[in-house]
């Protein structure tokens, strides 16, 4: 007990002395998150808080593994895979350094994590099995792979994303490290209660400083750096303990920011834009928008993830499949929450996914037909060849009519037109444009005017546009101008 106090205690002094430093350095070296559309302070505020955190608490725990005491002996029998687990946490918060002071993109961070997760998993720091009861145990053989990268992955970009308010991943993050360390201690598993109550220290002392009004963020680098070990602790915390409840109560301390990555990618997913692509719609921003200050918006997750951590740990001492019902439960509890704050809405996801894979449906279609025109342009050689090439075109992409206007060197104008066979078409429903083409100095010169049928939707009367445009630039550019 004087081991795990002293920890706690040396961690967040070390915060507190490190972490005003901090603050001038980065003034100093102007690491500053300045305000922008994504952002809710109004003033440049230092972001490479998180170094107080790594600092504070991997200096306690190197100093752990030099007690003459039981903790000592467990931490050097442990060396090799928490070495590794050191390693590849030092590793993501480098990365999360370089992306503070110059910024990197997305991608490459999120390789980076999964290289780093991947290091555990070759030294065997993996979930292998999950007790469901004591009677069923699923052993995930080859799967433990992919889901181990899955889960260590999720949970460091679940806290990277969560990172938006003043002292809101430090919060959850704290309580997450408590979490842990309690089922850790409950379980015997003494190192990794030393680690999390670790670094339970270094946030406690960091808040101080980062929560409303923050005087410093942690930044990629501390919110990266947390991520990736409270997943990587859950993990070698599941390895000592296949019970459920190893994954299931680091997953509900957890469940804001998990469930809000979840539905932030479902909602980049329905509207066709990068999962990585920034935005402004998490739940902590949703709260804002329903007019709470931002302390109390922090202040009521902080709520919430006390409130679902603590029915957690009722898992701890029930058996079987009262630890599976505890857990459905405080999950629906989760759902609710963010149907409550229209994070979900079951019949709008619906109307998404129908009009994406609709608009999906008629892209692969407008493609095929495309495809089709093509063949009309590769034997073309005259001009009558390639002007009935042009109306297969417009006929296959569904324009509402298509002429195309020669100049002549001598004045002379003459101009050719292909209209649909169907009824005069609604003018407010089609897309009208004109396309010029340079007569590469020969004196003539083209014009094209194509109208649209819009069919609905204006992205598709676009994507055929872009089509048209194609067949231009590959063949038709060529032929005129040589006519």
């Amino acid at each position: 007990m004087k081991t795990y106090l002293s920890v706690y205690l040396g961690s967040a002094f070390l915060a507190l002395v490190v972490t005003p430093v901090l603050i001038k350095v980065a003034h100093r070296i102007k690491a500053l998150d300045r305000p922008g559309v994504r952002t809710v302070h109004t003033q440049p505020i230092p972001r490479i808080g998180g170094v107080a955190v790594f600092l504070s608490a991997v200096s306690l725990l190197i100093a752990v593994l030099f007690l003459d005491n039981a903790i000592g002996d467990a931490f050097r029998d442990m060396r090799l895979q928490l070495t590794i687990l050191f390693c590849s946490a030092t590793f993501v918060f480098l990365i999360g350094l370089v992306d503070d002071l110059n910024g990197l993109p997305a991608r490459f961070k999120f390789l980076a994590e999964l290289l780093a997760a991947f290091a555990l998993c070759i030294a065997d720091v993996r979930i292998s099995s999950i007790g469901i009861t004591e009677q069923l145990t699923l052993h995930l053989g080859s799967l433990s792979y992919p889901l181990t990268l899955f889960w260590i992955v999720g949970i460091t970009n679940a806290v990277n994303l969560s990172d938006g308010l003043d002292g809101l991943a430090a919060g959850i993050s704290a309580v997450a490290c408590g979490a842990i360390a309690v089922f850790a201690v409950y379980g015997g598993n003494v190192v990794m209660a030393v680690l999390m109550i670790a670094l339970l220290g270094s946030l406690s002392g960091f808040l101080f400083f980062n929560f409303n009004p923050a005087k410093i963020f942690m930044g990629d680098c501390g919110s990266l750096f947390l991520g990736f070990t409270l997943a990587s602790a859950s993990v070698l915390c599941s390895t000592k303990s296949s019970a459920l409840v190893g994954l299931a109560l680091p997953f509900l301390a957890l469940g804001v920011p998990i469930f809000d990555t979840l539905f932030s990618m479902l909602h980049r997913f329905l509207e066709r834009r990068s999962l990585f692509a920034p935005d402004r719609r998490h739940f902590h921003h949703r709260l804002v928008d329903l007019g709470l200050r931002q302390r109390h918006v922090v202040v009521t997750i902080y709520v919430m993830t006390l409130a679902f951590t603590g029915l957690g740990m009722f898992m701890m001492i029930t058996r079987d499949v009262a630890s599976v019902v505890v857990f459905l439960c405080i999950l629906l509890m989760l759902l609710l929450v963010f149907r409550a704050v229209g994070s979900v809405r079951l019949r709008k996801t619906i109307f998404a996914l129908q009009d994406k894979y609709r608009m999906a449906s008629q892209h692969k279609q407008e493609r095929t037909s495309f495809e089709e025109v093509q063949l009309y342009f590769y034997d073309a050689r005259t001009p009558d060849q390639r002007w009935a090439a042009v109306c297969e075109a417009a006929k296959g992409m569904d324009f509402a009519w298509l002429s195309l206007k020669t100049c002549s060197q001598d004045g002379t104008v003459r101009t050719e037109v292909w209209r649909t066979g169907l009824a005069r078409p609604d003018l407010s429903k089609v897309v009208t444009m004109t396309v010029p083409l340079d007569g590469n100095g020969s004196g003539t010169s083209y014009e094209f005017e194509i109208a649209i049928s819009v069919n609905g939707s204006y992205e598709s009367a676009g994507h055929r546009a872009t089509l048209f445009g194609r067949l231009i630039d590959e063949y038709c550019i060529m032929g005129w101008q040589n006519s």
